[in-house]
């Protein structure tokens, strides 16, 4: 497990994930109350199609289509008790294999 002052979770800000309702998913992230994790309003993370994006770090995890409601299931699941949240799993990056 990543150390508290390691974990990030960036929320892209940029043009096209605002457009589908980014500031959103950040105001909802930011109203969580965490300390072992900080949360960035990070800069177009090149996935402008699968936005909302939102990146957590260091583990690399990619999810997409982010919106306000699924922010307590990634708290609560993800970054709590280190389980991703198979269904908004950014599949560019995350290719499930059979």
């Amino acid at each position: 497990m990543p150390q508290n002052n390691d974990r990030r979770v960036l929320v892209c800000q940029n043009r096209y994930c605002k457009e589908a309702g980014s500031a959103e998913v950040l105001a909802a992230f930011e109203k969580v109350e965490a300390e072992d994790y900080k949360v960035i309003a990070a800069d177009c993370q090149s996935q402008c199609s699968c936005g909302p994006t939102v990146r957590i770090l260091p583990e690399e995890t990619w999810y997409c289509r982010v919106q306000p409601t699924d922010v307590p299931v990634i708290v609560e699941q993800h970054l709590q008790d280190g389980k991703p949240v198979e269904e908004k799993l950014n599949p560019r990056i995350h290719m499930r294999f059979g």
